[in-house]
């Protein structure tokens, strides 16, 4: 089968989240399941971009409303990430370093999206899917059906993953105009709650939809951001598919980004080096238990809980642990994470900004990793974590409440609360302490996570037995 995945994020090409880590990795093990899986996204101006030799593969002239372009298709030529990947440039609007946050990003990503299905109907052949991730890629099903420019492409089936339904990418109907012609009475396939709704057209036109894990799947039938009922009735082509991890990246045996690789036979001392690199960089206190928080500084993954978290532990557990935080997003939390640095007797201390490098390193290091979140579509830093010896400390949600047992449990390995409440993160901080200095089932559960198997092997087996099942 031919696979094309469609998506505003690639890692390492350009990467934000989630959505980069698998859409970098499930094409690759589709291809080396046998398959042809191609990757499309914008050609940011990253370096990725510069590093690499591209050719020009299309060029194409097409337009959002009254605003008319030339696009540029462009690929890798060698193939390096073990799939063929294609970026699409349209001066003035995908030529940037950052994936989002621009005024103009509903025209940018709708731009993107026309030219993708414009490029996909001067093929002279059909791929057998089209797989699109997330709302920026969620008008590709409606105009590959129901747009009278595309119809030679209605016949292909397409599958739309949903990696987090809180964004949706709602627009006025004054941007209907930046589709190509299409058959008004299919209007309604674009529109939710009065507005144009790329993902939940997506959810309507793609031939099956997945989600990123089972329990999420079941949550957006009653916490998905208003479009509930939509779920709801369209379960019927709708399944949960649990994300892998790229296991040739995220190997503690073979990481590019840390100095003192370590098996499971060798975690406990190489754990504890790459601990001593931590602390010696940070000013932590290496004897004490390490808690690390690795993400977006946001309300949906519970970061605004982190201050007080930290402050009231200190106050009510003791100075008995280090906190290390990772992250950037929302400014008062950013600011508020800074603050406490004034209050650090070497046991806390933070990095605002992305840096992929440290996140490895903290992986590998750290004792604890901290996950709060109030949304969790699957999450895939449990799964880092449990790859590199590190007890995980969730909140019983979504994916989370898929891959992490907890430690009270026969067989478990984790930390499982169920209140994104300081409260709660507290309790779970006291117990993981309290497991630090019972070294003997410190030890086991470290042996247990690291034998887990979360790679992505299975998780293509699943999804191409979804890409079967369309035809």
């Amino acid at each position: 089968m031919e696979i094309i995945h469609v998506s505003a994020e690639c890692y390492p090409v350009a990467k934000a989240g989630g959505l980069g880590d698998v859409v970098g990795a499930l094409p690759k093990y589709l291809q080396d399941a046998g398959h042809t899986a191609r990757v499309v996204m914008p050609m940011y101006r990253t370096k990725f971009l510069t590093n690499n030799e591209w050719e020009v593969v299309h060029k194409g002239h097409t337009n959002i409303g009254d605003y008319f372009f030339d696009y540029t298709v462009i690929k890798e030529t060698t193939d390096k990430l073990g799939f063929s990947l294609y970026l699409v440039d349209i001066y003035g609007l995908l030529d940037r370093e950052r994936i989002y946050g621009y005024d103009d990003d509903a025209q940018r990503f709708n731009a993107f999206q026309v030219s993708v299905v414009d490029w996909l109907a001067a093929w002279d052949h059909q791929p057998d899917v089209v797989h699109v991730h997330d709302y920026h890629t969620g008008l590709i099903p409606f105009m590959m059906k129901y747009c009278y420019r595309y119809n030679k492409l209605a016949s292909i089936p397409t599958v739309l993953t949903i990696h987090n339904a809180q964004y949706q990418g709602q627009m006025s109907w004054d941007r209907a105009t930046d589709l190509p012609p299409y058959d008004e009475w299919k209007r309604g396939m674009l529109e939710w709650n009065n507005a144009i709704n790329p993902l939940a057209s997506a959810v309507k036109c793609a031939t099956k939809v997945t989600t990123v894990s089972y329990s999420y799947m079941d949550e957006l039938k009653y916490m998905s951001n208003g479009m509930e009922a939509l779920f709801e009735y369209e379960k019927g082509k709708c399944s949960g598919i649990l994300n892998g991890i790229d296991a040739q990246v995220w190997d503690p045996a073979n990481d590019k980004y840390i100095k003192d690789d370590y098996s499971i036979a060798t975690a406990e001392e190489g754990k504890l080096r790459n601990k001593a690199r931590l602390c010696e960089t940070f000013g932590l206190d290496i004897n004490k238990p390490l808690f690390v928080f690795i993400g977006r500084l946001v309300g949906e993954k519970a970061a605004d809980l982190l201050p007080a978290v930290i402050g009231d532990s200190f106050y009510y557990i003791g100075r008995r642990m280090n906190f290390l935080i990772l992250g950037s997003g929302e400014s008062q939390v950013e600011s508020q994470l800074n603050g406490l640095m004034s209050i650090s007797q070497g046991d806390y201390s933070c990095y605002i900004g992305y840096n992929e490098g440290l996140s490895h390193l903290m992986y590998a290091g750290a004792d604890f990793l901290l996950m709060p979140s109030r949304v969790e579509p699957c999450g895939l830093n449990q799964m880092y974590a449990m790859r590199y010896g590190t007890v995980p400390m969730v909140r019983n949600t979504g994916g989370l409440r898929d891959t992490v047992k907890d430690i009270s449990q026969k067989g478990g390995y984790g930390l499982v609360y169920d209140h994104a409440a300081t409260g709660d993160i507290c309790n779970a901080v006291w117990r993981a302490c309290e497991l630090y200095s019972d070294k003997n089932k410190f030890k086991e559960a470290r042996e247990t996570m690291m034998k887990l198997d979360f790679s992505w092997e299975h998780s293509v087996e699943q999804y191409i037995e979804l890409y079967k099942s369309l035809k």
